[in-house]
């Protein structure tokens, strides 16, 4: 479009390549859009622009351009007007790390919505700020805001990093009692995560045993962490076979499970983890370890 001047580049173009680019998880070349766009001036990003771009600068930690979006936000007037993107100003602080910033965007917005709510308690349980999450869930009880499962979801995380067991068995019951909302795996996944990290393994396993679902990995491996922290090695023993069920190509689990045998002097069921991990055709996974290059910079031809 720019080489042949067929036609002028307009907002939606630039929003079209943010868009796609984000879409098809090039983050990296749709803030380079978004920092081109506003490099060449001729279009003033719109509420489109900045709810593409938003989201991809949070998923990087991409602050900088971040905080520039966000000031054209307010500068422009779209903070005040577009509950959507002050929605996504406070996800993407959230998400790089900056909760007093995405706090300060919540005070100062007109109006809100659940999503509001539910996009800053999901950030202090994301930072580890979890009794900031449980009042602001407190809070929003009092402004009459009505939660949704994802509220839960942010809240319940909230209680585990806080350690309020108390607090969070009381929340988890009032979903259904108090809102009508049936608590899917994922909420029983936050109790469990909840129970586990204050020790209390025998609840946790008694709440898995009397699920109206069937518990998945991501259940039992919480359970399993706990019984780590917490010597649960009966408890760990259950957790690690009902894993090897769900994922029998997880090599992890099988070395856990063995090393678990080998611990307590079990020396032959820690063989007989090692025979069927070769019955079962499963290889250990090598060790591999990660190292960042230097930064590099874009160029444009």
């Amino acid at each position: 479009m720019q080489r042949y001047k067929r036609s002028r580049r307009s907002v939606v173009s630039w929003n079209a390549m943010i868009v796609g680019c984000a879409w098809c998880k090039q983050d990296d070349i749709a803030v380079l859009c978004f920092e081109q766009m506003v490099r060449e001036g001729e279009v003033a990003p719109d509420d489109g622009t900045l709810a593409a771009v938003l989201p991809v600068c949070g998923r990087l930690g991409n602050i900088r351009v971040g905080r520039w979006a966000h000031e054209h936000a307010r500068k422009s007037g779209l903070l005040d007007r577009n509950v959507h993107v002050a929605n996504a100003v406070m996800d993407m602080y959230c998400k790089c790390g900056d909760v007093h910033s995405a706090r300060e965007v919540f005070k100062g917005m007109r109006q809100r919505s659940v999503v509001s709510w539910n996009t800053l308690i999901s950030g202090f349980s994301l930072n580890g700020h979890g009794i900031e999450g449980i009042e602001l869930y407190q809070e929003m009880r009092t402004h009459g805001e009505k939660p949704n499962g994802v509220t839960f979801l942010g809240v319940l995380a909230c209680c585990a990093h806080a350690g309020a067991a108390d607090v969070g068995r009381d929340i988890f019951q009032s979903m259904l009692l108090d809102h009508g909302i049936e608590p899917a795996v994922e909420h029983y996944g936050c109790v469990v995560d909840l129970l586990g990290r204050s020790g209390l393994l025998e609840e946790a396993y008694a709440l898995i045993q009397g699920m109206p679902m069937k518990p998945n990995a991501a259940i039992w491996g919480a359970l399993l962490s706990a019984c780590h922290a917490h010597s649960g090695i009966s408890i760990a023993e259950v957790a690690l076979k009902e894993l090897i069920n769900l994922e029998p190509w997880n090599s992890g689990n099988y070395v856990l499970l063995g090393n678990l045998y080998a611990e307590t002097g079990r020396w032959e069921e820690a063989g007989n983890v090692r025979r069927l991990m070769r019955k079962m055709s499963v290889q250990k996974a090598p060790g591999q370890s990660l190292i960042e290059e230097a930064e590099f910079q874009f160029t444009n031809a």
